[in-house]
């Protein structure tokens, strides 16, 4: 009995070094920052006026997340994800959700990435009529409404697409951005530009990043076992973009 329960012993903790030594040397974290050089855009505030739900939550005025930087050039909702360095590997959508808010008129979150069948959950937390028009090409187009109290809205981008327009018929300034990518290894820049891309196995990869408003950034970094490594982007004026007009259909109402 004491052999056996020492044996059990030392292969549970045989079990448990081995757990440890691969999240230690094994697959590690990709980190960096994005930021902007030059003279930002100026974007007018918005304007909730037409609607006084809209306006009842934003007393004062409401700065567009289309472009989010700080005074040291920090650029928040960059899109940043693995391009190449994958490739023959598969990874399962999750089951969880990911969930956009109509919240104060905004949708929240503005920039989010998604895996392709994965559910998006669409709730309205809003006591007014919102809709949310996907504006996809590769997926299907879909443009749903929601009243306020009605259920969550559920569907899924079965293809991969970066990036998707997301807009509200029934409020014109209402924008987000979803990128449908097949792999895991994606995150959006926090208002300080910081990013953290975790679990990457060792190896070399294309890092993508990608900004609504200033295109994309892409940098070439080899990950080594138990050394995080890092990978910061660069914008700049000559790189930014009036987005094109869009074919803003009815706004369509479930029943």
């Amino acid at each position: 009995m004491t052999r056996g329960f020492i044996s059990r012993a030392l292969h549970l903790t045989g079990c448990l070094t081995l757990l440890t030594a691969t999240a230690l040397f094994g697959q590690v974290s990709v980190k960096g920052r994005a930021t902007f050089k030059g003279t930002p855009p100026k974007l007018k505030p918005i304007a909730m006026d037409a609607d006084p739900v809209c306006a009842g939550k934003h007393p004062g005025p409401t700065a567009p997340e289309t472009v989010a930087l700080k005074a040291d050039g920090s650029i928040k909702n960059v899109f940043v994800y693995v391009t190449a360095g994958l490739e023959g590997k598969t990874f399962p959508a999750p089951a969880a959700p990911v969930v956009l808010d109509q919240d104060g008129c905004t949708y929240k979150p503005h920039v989010f990435g998604i895996m392709p069948n994965q559910s998006l959950k669409i709730v309205n937390s809003d006591a007014t009529t919102h809709n949310v028009h996907a504006l996809a090409e590769v997926n299907e187009e879909f443009n749903v409404g929601q009243q306020k109290g009605q259920p969550p809205v559920m569907r899924k981008f079965p293809k991969a697409e970066a990036t998707i327009p997301l807009v509200c018929n029934q409020h014109p300034w209402m924008r987000a951005v979803a990128h449908v990518v097949t792999n895991p290894f994606f995150a959006v820049t926090d208002a300080d530009g910081n990013y953290e891309l975790k679990g990457l196995p060792p190896g070399k990869y294309t890092i993508v990043a990608i900004h609504e408003r200033f295109g994309t950034s892409t940098q070439q970094v080899t990950v080594a076992a138990g050394k995080p490594a890092a990978a910061d982007f660069s914008f700049g004026a000559a790189q930014a973009f009036a987005p094109g007009p869009f074919t803003v259909l009815p706004a369509v109402m479930l029943p």
